[in-house]
């Protein structure tokens, strides 16, 4: 499994999606993305990827495609 595969997996185990909609999600952009859906997600991505994210970086992790470039600080690579 790649890492964008992983990273998919967790909004789509977190919030109950389809594969063909996590692409496009953002904060509140769906009901189970609320603070705590929030940090049930940030969770998930930590144990997926054994890492710790910062503070300022949970706070800025405003949809998938900035939760990718924030991801990539920490080293992790996304082959797309």
């Amino acid at each position: 499994m790649t890492n964008s595969d992983k990273y998919a997996n967790c909004f789509i185990t977190t919030f109950g999606v389809n594969q063909s909609e996590v692409s496009s999600l953002a904060y509140q952009s769906i009901n189970e993305w609320d603070s705590v859906g929030h940090m049930a997600l940030m969770a998930q991505i930590e144990d997926e990827f054994g890492i710790s994210l910062e503070m300022d970086d949970v706070i800025d992790f405003s949809s998938f495609q900035k939760g990718k470039e924030l991801i990539a600080k920490y080293g992790i690579t996304f082959d797309d």
